[in-house]
């Protein structure tokens, strides 16, 4: 839940600087900080956890590589910041939402089940 939460909360203010930094940003700028804003919130809140966590990474390689113009007061300005994001995102994406998440509380937690196997006795 926390590896979700700052992941999420850390798109989140990402996006929403992308949004107030641009007055007069192309109509593609103003959607991916739309899109860095919803991922970040349905990240933090659990809500289709590996959609949202690969969009998150997505965007702060993006922002690194510059693929996208940097906001003015930029979170991924330095690669030691967007290496950790996506190192936590791809840990979120391959651990799942968790019991804390609402893809837990629509679909059901999952639970492994490994069968015991009867051991053949020695004769």
């Amino acid at each position: 839940m926390l590896l979700r939460a700052a992941a999420g909360v850390t798109a989140g203010i990402q996006g929403a600087v992308y949004l107030s930094g641009h007055g007069d940003a192309a109509l593609w700028l103003t959607l991916a900080g739309l899109v860095c804003v919803a991922a970040g919130l349905t990240l933090s809140i659990g809500l289709m956890t590996p959609v949202s966590g690969a969009l998150v990474a997505a965007e702060a390689v993006s922002v690194s590589m510059a693929w996208l113009p940097p906001p003015d007061r930029n979170l991924f300005n330095a690669p030691l910041p967007t290496v950790l994001i996506v190192i936590v995102v791809i840990a979120v994406i391959f651990l799942g939402p968790g019991a804390f998440s609402l893809d837990a509380r629509l679909f059901g937690r999952r639970e492994i089940i490994i069968p015991h196997l009867p051991r053949n006795p020695k004769i």
